[in-house]
């Protein structure tokens, strides 16, 4: 007998394929049929890898030809499986935001998140507007460092969807996860609902027009770190370390990261902090408590630019406990301090923006690593 193929569309269009929800026929998986007296040939195309459901489409094939067209029908069957590529996970750019600037150490301690703190007053001081994403999730300080404790970011509307409006002090607008819990709470969260929680505060958040955005990082070279890169084109990242050995060895591991292949991330310089203490009363003398000029040396070998050193100031640290950055004191050293700080980063950002091409946003491919691709 001769085998008809339209028969044969026919009965094949009775099936479908586990997770589809189309018949075989209209979804595209039947690529030919080809019927050569009681021979029937069928190309068979699926998107999935999973070897079930090929046994299974290939069997449900035979029974619908054998028991809707001819029972003495001779089948082939071609299979090739086609699995189209992932999208690939591209950091996306936030509307309004020209410069987003990581603030990164290798270890805990080193006073980065007042380092944050105090360039934010200070680029708002020099007219630029300025935001905060306070990304140390395990460890938030910008709303004491801003005493805005007790301040919660209200719901706004924007282009018909709701987001959160950041808290804002001293001109600097703020987003933190210490905004969302209480003071003694801790955050008890896998990296996957940190890495949520942070990128609600990126893109459900209504930053409007930013000069800066400074991202306040965690310690470490981890999840959180991964995440960020991931998720936003950075400009540019800004290490801090203290003068000591241990610190330092820490600072390189961060700097490492950064400018690793597989992630690309400008450094725009190394910040010494806690670089020397000088006695109010005695104020020629430098007393270099955790060593001397640790940081400047670690910029050199690694051929990033030195972008300042802070010293070891009493009122930097009663500043901050009282939610008033010490870069506001006018006429104080630690004023001085980090309006020349700034100036530099600033500098390097102008810099970085004019010699090098946009930062390529990371895709994560594997558990062991990641890899930058094009925008």
């Amino acid at each position: 007998m001769k085998l008809d193929r339209k028969d044969i569309l026919k009965a094949l269009e009775t099936i479908t394929i586990a997770g589809e929800g189309k018949n075989m026929v209209e979804s595209g998986a039947i690529a030919n049929v080809i019927t050569f007296g009681d021979e029937v040939v069928v190309d068979l195309v699926l998107h999935t890898p999973a070897m079930h459901i090929k046994k299974r489409a290939e069997e449900d094939i035979k029974k619908a030809i054998l028991e809707l067209v001819s029972a003495a029908a001779k089948i082939k069957i071609n299979s090739k499986v086609e699995v189209p590529d992932k999208p690939e996970i591209k950091g996306k750019q936030i509307p309004g935001i020209k410069n987003i600037i990581g603030v990164a150490s290798g270890k805990g301690g080193v006073g980065k998140s007042t380092v944050t703190a105090n360039l934010a007053v200070s680029l708002a001081k020099m007219g630029f507007s300025v935001g905060i994403l306070d990304a140390d999730i395990y460890g938030p300080s910008m709303p004491i460092m801003f005493d805005v404790e007790s301040e919660k970011p209200i719901s706004v509307t924007v282009d018909g969807k709701s987001k959160m409006k950041p808290v804002e002090s001293y001109e600097v607008k703020i987003l933190s996860i210490g905004f969302f819990t209480a003071p003694s709470q801790a955050v008890i969260w896998r990296g996957p609902m940190a890495s949520k929680a942070l990128n609600q505060m990126i893109f459900d958040a209504d930053w409007g027009e930013l000069d800066f955005m400074l991202v306040d990082l965690p310690p470490g070279t981890g999840d959180i770190h991964l995440s960020i890169v991931q998720s936003l084109p950075i400009t540019g990242v800004v290490i801090v370390s203290t003068p000591q050995a241990v610190a330092l060895a820490d600072a390189k591991k961060g700097v490492s990261m950064f400018m690793s292949e597989a992630i690309n991330v400008p450094v725009l310089g190394i910040i010494e902090n806690m670089a020397y203490f000088t006695p109010e009363e005695l104020p020629e003398n430098k007393y270099y408590i955790f060593g001397k000029e640790g940081a400047r040396n670690l910029a050199d070998d690694l051929e990033v630019p030195f972008l300042g050193e802070v010293p070891i100031v009493q009122s930097v640290r009663e500043a901050g406990d009282y939610g008033r950055p010490a870069a506001m004191q006018a006429g104080s050293i630690i004023e001085t301090v980090f309006e020349e700080i700034t100036r530099n980063v600033v500098r390097e950002v102008i810099s970085r923006n004019e010699n090098l091409p946009a930062t390529e946003a990371v895709k994560i491919t594997t558990m062991a690593g990641c890899s930058a691709v094009k925008k």
